[in-house]
């Protein structure tokens, strides 16, 4: 079956996921642009973009989806006993294009990155227009990790983070998954697996349990509160992440 190209003039149009190819696994259309209309479509339809810089744009539809419930997100003993005390600070949506440059540098072992100029500018957009969001992690004012991705309805998927302390994107994770509770939401979607994210607690559904899961949270009314409004300031990470009673096994 050759691939699906995407038409210029029709941002919204996509194809059933159920063409996607078995290999590449996943992948299922080529061409269009990075506009928020096409964008939020995809997204919307379960898809996302993903190539590297030079390339012409892929959209992907993978056979399984990894997901974060966010009530799932285990904390070790240790790290919550760590948490109560942790002297960082977290902030949401104060510095969305510099968490976006952490997470575009090249990982150890990995050469380049699929978070290019295009793909920045991009996510600037719709951060621009309030679907893309970002939460900071800083030591003393200094960034030391975050991620970012994009919310609509019930929704969040969160599409790329980073460190430059261990365990700063895990708190930020865990902040993004506390708000979501605090929200009454639940579906994170963290797209692809990796032994990090199932130590947290991600699980691996089938594309046609995820498409279910998705028409359900995309059914649900978005957050009330502005975003903005979660934490306007930055706030102690030890005054969001006191309460007791949250702890789980120790994992890895």
């Amino acid at each position: 079956m050759p691939l699906f190209q995407l038409h210029p003039d029709y941002p919204d149009v996509f194809p059933p996921t159920d063409q996607a190819l078995d290999s590449p696994p996943g992948l299922l259309a080529v061409g269009g642009d990075l506009e928020p209309r096409r964008l939020l479509a995809a997204y919307r339809a379960g898809v996302f973009p993903w190539f590297n810089e030079g390339e012409p744009v892929l959209w992907w539809s993978p056979p399984e989806r990894c997901v974060l419930p966010a009530e799932r997100l285990h904390v070790a003993r240790r790290f919550a006993r760590w948490l109560r005390s942790c002297p960082w600070e977290i902030s949401v949506d104060q510095d969305f294009d510099a968490v976006m440059a952490g997470c575009a540098e090249p990982r150890k072992h990995q050469q380049g990155t699929w978070i290019g100029p295009e793909m920045r500018a991009a996510y600037g957009r719709l951060h621009a227009a309030g679907y893309a969001h970002s939460i900071e992690v800083r030591d003393q004012g200094e960034l030391i990790g975050g991620l970012y991705g994009v919310s609509l309805a019930g929704v969040y998927y969160a599409e790329s983070m980073y460190s430059q302390r261990p365990q700063a994107s895990k708190v930020a994770l865990l902040a993004l998954c506390r708000q979501w509770q605090a929200w009454g939401l639940s579906l994170i979607d963290v797209q692809m697996e990796t032994a990090h994210l199932r130590s947290l607690g991600a699980v691996c559904v089938s594309r046609g349990q995820f498409e279910q899961m998705l028409a359900q949270a995309l059914s649900l009314p978005a957050p009330t509160s502005p975003w903005s409004h979660t934490w306007s300031q930055p706030t102690a990470a030890r005054a969001i992440f006191s309460r007791r009673g949250e702890e789980t096994a120790d994992v890895v």
